[in-house]
């Protein structure tokens, strides 16, 4: 399973790294804002996008948006990972196609949780 992590903290990328490493995840392909994960995106296929919400250059809903134009990406889910708590936020990244929210600061096991439960759907499908 191929996850892109789009996050411009490194410190937050590394952390999103080593909780899915230590969950058996290891095609990881790391972007520093929205549009650099955008063209990550473009240039690879991935399973699961996980994407932060506050980024420079595109911020984490315009990039699922754009990504959710691109055929092969229709279906694929994405977490909107951010410290923002606003329920008007939560439903536009839903709208935008987010499956779902985890908040910052993240607890490894959840976080892991989730992402086990959403590609185990997956590959029932």
């Amino acid at each position: 399973m191929k996850i892109l992590i789009v996050d411009d903290s490194k410190m937050l990328r590394d952390m999103l790294v080593y909780a899915l490493n230590e969950g058996g995840y290891e095609d990881i392909t790391e972007a520093i804002d929205g549009l650099d994960g955008l063209n990550k995106a473009k240039d690879n296929q991935h399973d699961l996008l996980i994407v932060d919400y506050n980024m420079p250059n595109m911020n984490g809903i315009d990039m699922i948006k754009e990504v959710k134009k691109l055929s092969n990406y229709k279906n694929i889910p994405i977490f909107m990972l951010t410290t923002e708590k606003s329920e008007s936020l939560k439903q536009e990244a839903k709208e935008s196609g987010a499956i779902g929210w985890i908040n910052k600061p993240f607890a490894p096991d959840q976080l892991l949780k989730a992402v086990n439960t959403v590609l185990k759907n997956i590959k029932k499908v």
